[in-house]
Formats: structure tokens, C-alpha cells, sequence
């Protein structure tokens, strides 16, 4: 089909709300569709990452990314254009053959902006949403959302590296028939959560929605646990939300001594302390998802937690989005879900391939869209049917979900309790410590 050939390929350096700048690229084909797609590295970010070009030097703090933007237009963009958009394994393929390890070469994110790209310019030149694009058929799951709650990382003293704002709290809507149910719950439930921490000690959401706490307002984050917990049950959503909490673990742990400092609270601890303390809080909080719960090459003793928990444990750090991390994490049992971030390992074919590999061993997928894939990380969750996803209940991602849930109309299917992995084992528990 000579409309979906590629045309051009451009690109620009562009802000982000992630505090560095990002790669924008646009694709346009023969019939004048065009993908739009941007990439940017994270707040907080793994060691195992696909490395990102960067100039170096004082501007941007040494995060510009021209010589991203010259692999763009100069080495990737001659090599692809008169490609078929609708190909996109055949486009990243060729990408990737530009020459050996492109992806370090070329940057990690020149890589993933231009396969992002490419994939909106096919789904907009054949004429279907990007869901539908990814998908087929059978893309008509929406996800359980959540909605931002606290971030901050110096409540305690901070951590060993730079932290960015974690742990960080969310809550996950989930006992509802809609998606357009758990959305507004979550709305309701932030903006109670607002007002709670307007007055506690004037605090007002980020553009990410979190709310930073400071030292001095908790002496614990079980004391921010129980407020959260009281503002679910004062909205009336006891059983129906439960907790959702992205440690990144490993910016507070010491290599030296092995021991976690400045988490949860001011008193350091073991592993083996940490390990106590996540099963003791599942007992006592409707915690449902924790995110990084160990150092990221920690894998057994993430599989034992994923075990006796019972609950969702998802790999960031952990799995970088990386065929072979996860499949190293699958063969020891490590987490039960992949946290998806399309712009992480370099080109969506390599995330598809990613994604169909732990579908094939039971594991989940949890889009998160902090990569800098925006309101597609909607689009990008419904084509591959996963269970839930990273906050996204509100704002720019939450009108995307809705507006997908319009366009399906009847077909619509929210995954609701059953897309959280370990379900059952968390209304158990739920009832069991009464939220149910």
C-alpha cells in the first residue's frame, strides 16, 4: 500500500515534564498521515536501561539531545524513509541493522522515538486507532486505573542516590464495572486526598498529580498509609481501592552493608527486615501492587516475596522492559508482572516481543507512561489487553481511556479485580482485615 510508505522523518529536541529534555520525531507517510511520538529518560532510573544519547557538557545539565536528533534525521532517517509504516517490525528491524549495537550507538532514545513514531504514522495512514493497530480484534480490555496520592523522597532523611520522589503511593480502582466507575473514584478519592493534605501542611499536587510530603509531617509512612486508608473509607470505596506503591528500592540501598536507609522511615534495614516489614503492611493495608520492592538484580528475594504475598509485584528496575531480564525474573519466579515502558528497551517490536513473552508465562504487563509516551500509554494498553496500568485514571491518559471506552461502546470490557495478578488472594486478605 504506497500511502503508508514513509515520507520524512523529522526531529526536535523538546521539554518534558520529567525535568530533562526529550526527543521528539514525527513521521509522515505518502498519504500525508504523520505519528508523532517523544522520548525522555525517567525521574528515577535503572542501571539495566537502554542508554540514552546525550551532548554532554553545561546546557541542560548535560542532557541535551542533539546528537540524538542528528542519529535521527542523518544515519536512521535515509535508511527508513520508502519503508512501510504498517511494517513495524520490518522498519525497527532495519533500523536496528544500521550497524552493530545501534541502539548504544544511535541512543536508546533516538531509537525509541522514531519506532514510536513509525507506529502512530501506520495506525493513522491505514485509518484505525493506535489500539486497534496494535491489537486487532481484540484489543477491548480497559485496565484497572489508579490515581496519584504522596511522592517524596526526603520525609526521612533521603536516600543514597537521588531518589526522585519515591516511594511513591497511588491508589488502584478496582471493584467497579466500568472504567468510567473507577475513574471518577479515583477522582473523588484525590481530590478528598488534596484537600486532607492542603490542610495537614499545605500541600498541593504536582503536574504528576503526587502530592510531595516533606520531613517532619509523618514520622512513618504507615501514618501516611492510614490516612490514606481513612480517605478511601470516608469516600466510600472500602474494598473496591486498594494501595499501589512504587519503592524503587534501589536508590535507597547501600551496596556496602547491603542495609536500606531513609525508607519508609528513619531507622535503617536488612533485607530481611524490609522482606518482614512489605509482609506485615500487606496484612494490615489493602495493599495490592508494590513496585521494586528490593535492589534491581535482587531476584530471589523478590520471588519469595511474589510468593508468600500473593499480591502483584512488578518489576521496573527489575526488568527494564528487557526480553532477557525478564526471562531470567520468570525462570526464578521473580515479581508476577512487567512494568511496560514502550520508550525503555529501544523499539516496539522488541516491547511486543517482551510483552507475548510474559504473557506466555502468566505474568502481567503494566503500562506506565513515564518514558514520555503521554496519552498513548491508553492506546498502548488496550492493544495488548493488559490488566492494569500506572495511575491514568485522570487527566490527559484518563480522557484517553474514556474516549477508547466510548469508541468500543458495548464491546468495552473493564478488567476490574480479575486484572490485578493475585486477585483472589487480595480480596482474601481484604476480608480477612475487614475492608471487604
Amino acid at each position: 500500500m504506497n500511502g503508508t510508505l514513509i515520507r520524512s522523518v523529522t526531529a526536535r529536541q523538546v521539554y518534558t515534564n520529567r525535568g530533562k529534555p526529550g526527543v521528539e520525531v514525527v513521521v509522515t507517510t505518502e498519504n500525508g498521515a504523520e505519528g508523532r511520538a517523544m522520548c525522555t529518560a525517567g525521574v528515577s532510573m535503572g542501571t539495566h536501561e537502554v542508554d540514552f544519547a546525550y551532548d554532554g557538557g553545561k546546557k541542560f545539565g548535560g542532557k541535551g539531545v542533539g546528537k540524538a536528533l542528528d542519529s535521527v534525521e542523518n544515519v536512521i532517517a535515509p535508511v527508513i524513509i520508502g519503508m512501510d509504516a504498517a511494517n513495524q517490525a520490518e522498519v525497527d528491524t532495519a533500523m536496528l541493522s544500521i550497524m552493530p549495537d545501534a541502539k548504544l550507538k544511535l541512543g536508546g532514545n533516538a531509537t525509541a522515538a522514531v519506532s514510536a513514531a513509525v507506529l502512530k504514522a501506520g495506525a493513522n495512514a491505514l485509518g484505525i486507532p493506535l489500539y486497534r493497530h496494535i491489537g486487532g480484534a481484540s484489543a477491548m480490555y480497559l485496565p484497572v486505573p489508579g490515581v496519584a496520592m504522596a511522592a517524596g523522597d526526603e520525609r526521612y532523611g533521603g536516600g543514597i542516590t537521588t531518589p526522585g520522589g519515591k516511594p511513591t503511593m497511588s491508589v488502584m480502582a478496582f471493584g467497579f464495572d466500568t472504567f468510567s466507575d473507577a475513574s471518577y473514584a479515583c477522582w473523588d478519592i484525590h481530590t478528598r486526598w488534596a484537600e486532607k493534605m492542603k490542610s495537614k501542611f499545605g500541600g498541593l499536587p504536582n503536574n504528576r498529580d503526587f502530592i510531595s510530603i516533606p520531613e517532619g509531617i509523618y514520622n512513618s509512612d504507615r501514618e501516611i498509609w492510614e490516612d490514606m486508608l481513612k480517605t478511601i473509607i470516608e469516600a466510600g470505596y472500602e474494598g473496591k481501592v486498594g494501595f499501589q506503591m512504587d519503592v524503587a528500592t534501589d536508590t535507597y540501598h547501600n551496596k556496602e552493608d547491603n542495609k536500606y536507609y531513609g525508607l519508609f522511615d528513619k531507622t535503617p534495614k536488612t533485607k530481611e527486615q524490609l522482606y518482614d516489614f512489605y509482609m506485615q503492611i500487606i496484612k494490615d493495608y489493602p495493599f495490592v501492587i508494590i513496585e521494586d520492592p528490593f535492589n534491581e538484580d535482587d531476584y530471589d528475594t523478590t520471588a519469595a516475596l511474589t510468593k508468600e504475598s500473593g499480591i502483584q509485584i512488578v518489576g521496573d528496575d527489575l526488568f527494564t522492559t528487557n526480553p532477557e531480564r525478564v526471562a531470567y525474573g520468570i525462570s526464578k519466579g521473580a515479581a508476577n508482572t512487567v512494568l511496560l515502558k514502550v520508550n525503555q528497551v529501544g523499539t516496539i517490536s522488541e516491547a511486543l516481543d517482551m510483552i507475548q513473552y510474559a504473557y506466555k508465562f502468566g505474568y502481567g504487563v503494566m503500562p506506565s507512561d513515564s518514558r514520555g509516551e503521554g496519552a498513548s500509554i491508553a492506546d498502548y494498553a488496550v492493544g495488548i489487553n493488559a490488566g492494569s496500568v500506572r495511575e491514568s485514571a485522570i487527566g490527559d491518559r484518563g480522557n484517553r481511556f474514556l474516549e477508547i471506552e466510548a469508541e468500543l461502546g458495548a464491546a468495552a470490557k473493564f478488567m476490574g479485580a480479575k486484572g490485578l495478578q493475585g486477585f483472589r488472594n487480595q480480596q482474601r486478605a481484604q476480608k480477612e482485615n475487614g475492608y471487604v
